[in-house]
């Protein structure tokens, strides 16, 4: 039985390429070894053991973007925890495939308070994290507030444009019923218990709040605890 060998030299002489591109095949997860993918090149096996996927495809691996419907009650760390590979949405119709490497050294973006459910963000792209960390302030959030209590008059106009969080005047927002115990703000630069202090302003106090939406990307009907990719590319 020969010794083993590294992985890489291993698909550099299976397929007749470079180490270069046989780590390139292997990172981007076209080997395996017994059956099972494999996407560490320094890996020990011997030949009988690997195998190229016949349509294996050369290419830097894109850096991961991913889209979490984070539940209520979890803090941004646990609620990293619960991206897997079993975790990933059945909506998730992106077509990207998933690997090992898109799991790892997430930077959650834009964070949502541990109380909070719904869209967080988590990142390995340097221009996703530039764009929602040096202009957060500035781009445009949706959530779903369920509110209990009596508005006090005026409360609709004075949620919209008149109230004061932390000793600063707040920018105007658009505020609207989604039905008789739901409110739907749409809101920049929110800061952490800034919706709740503002619905007791105006005699409502939260029950639940829900993050729908960063910029131009929604967070679709994903359950509780999944996620989905977002493509390359997409702007928020």
């Amino acid at each position: 039985m020969p010794d083993p060998i590294r992985l890489d030299k291993c698909v550099a002489a299976l397929a007749s390429c470079s180490r270069n591109e046989a780590q390139q095949y292997i990172e981007g997860g076209w080997v395996s070894v017994d059956g099972t993918v494999t996407e560490e090149p320094q890996a020990l096996v011997t030949p009988e053991q690997v195998a190229l996927a016949s349509d294996a495809q050369l290419g830097e691996i894109e850096p991961a973007t991913l889209l979490l419907h984070k539940p209520a009650g979890l803090s941004v760390e646990a609620a990293i925890a619960l991206v897997t590979p079993d975790t990933r949405s059945a909506t998730d119709m992106t077509g990207i495939r998933l690997l090992k490497r898109h799991l790892r050294r997430l930077n959650p973006l834009m964070p949502l308070e541990d109380a909070a459910s719904g869209l967080l963000v988590l990142s390995q792209d340097g221009r996703v994290i530039r764009r929602l960390t040096d202009d957060a302030n500035s781009i445009e959030q949706e959530f779903v507030v369920e509110v209990s209590g009596e508005l006090v008059p005026y409360g609709m106009a004075r949620l919209a444009n008149g109230l004061i969080y932390q000793q600063r005047m707040l920018p105007p927002c658009k505020v609207s019923w989604q039905n008789e115990e739901r409110l739907r703000f749409a809101i920049k630069h929110v800061q952490p218990g800034q919706l709740q202090s503002m619905c007791r302003e105006v005699g409502l106090e939260v029950v639940s709040l829900r993050r729908l939406r960063i910029g131009s990307i929604p967070m679709g009907k994903i359950d509780a605890g999944q996620w989905r990719y977002l493509p390359a590319g997409t702007r928020f």
